[in-house]
Parts: C-alpha cells; sequence; structure tokens
C-alpha cells in the first residue's frame, strides 16, 4: 500500500492507494490530514479554481500583475479587451471554446491590460499565458 498527500481546494488529504490483482476490485481509502505547510510535490496538482478563470493568484493577492493562463485546450472565440483597457474584477476579458463549450475567462482583480498574448481563431494549450493584467 502506497501513501499520497494530495491537496484539493487548500485542504490536504493523505490518500492510501493498493495495487490490485487484474481480477480485484480496487480499493482507495481518503483520510483528512493536518493542512501541510508545502504541498506535496510528487503529486499531481489540482485545479484550484474554476474553468472560467485560471489565474496567477499570488500576483493578484499582491497587487501586482497577474497573468490569465489557458483552462484547457481550445481555440478563442472572442477577445474582449485592448492592451491599455481598463478591467475591474469579474469582467469578461475573453471567451474560449472548448469542446464545444464557451468558457468566459474573467480578471481576478482590478487593474489594466498589459498584454494581450492570442487573438481571435487562435488555439491554445491548458497553462498557454493569454492576458497579463497590471
Amino acid at each position: 500500500m502506497k501513501t499520497f498527500k494530495v491537496t484539493v481546494d487548500g485542504q490536504t488529504y493523505s490518500v492510501q492507494v493498493e495495487e490490485e490483482a487484474p481480477d480485484s476490485q480496487p480499493v482507495v481509502t481518503n483520510t483528512p490530514a493536518a493542512p501541510a505547510a508545502v504541498p506535496a510535490t510528487n503529486s499531481a496538482p489540482a485545479k484550484a479554481s474554476p474553468p472560467q478563470e485560471n489565474t496567477n493568484k499570488s500576483a493578484a493577492a499582491s497587487g501586482g500583475s497577474a497573468s490569465i493562463n489557458a483552462p484547457m485546450p481550445g481555440s478563442v472565440l472572442e477577445v474582449k479587451v485592448a492592451v491599455g483597457d481598463s478591467v475591474n474584477e469579474g469582467d469578461v476579458l475573453l471567451v474560449l471554446e472548448a469542446m464545444k463549450m464557451e468558457n468566459e475567462l474573467t480578471a481576478p482583480q482590478a487593474g489594466s491590460v498589459g498584454q494581450v498574448l492570442v487573438k481571435k481563431g487562435d488555439t491554445v494549450n491548458s497553462g498557454d499565458p493569454l492576458i497579463v493584467l497590471n
């Protein structure tokens, strides 16, 4: 049995996983663990934000620049801002189509648009930077 630490939405869990024989049922046990000061480095990162916004949260909290990244692969349907535009927290910055669904990416903080790195029709991969806010 192997034990892993997994952090989901800021809550750390200790997960025990047992290797199974080809003809048996899987066994997984989840038990809450004390919050870790540093997330485990060998576990897969969990999405901390909904698909509507995927941003650099530490920069947003400090009032610095924030990079809005693609939460999933898709195509840019519409860019609603230009360099120099002022935006408020929650304003729609662009619309990304992924799996036949339109996802509005919003500003995590008020500020101005420093860079627009994509244009309508561009195809992006998960994690690609799209817009930088100042």
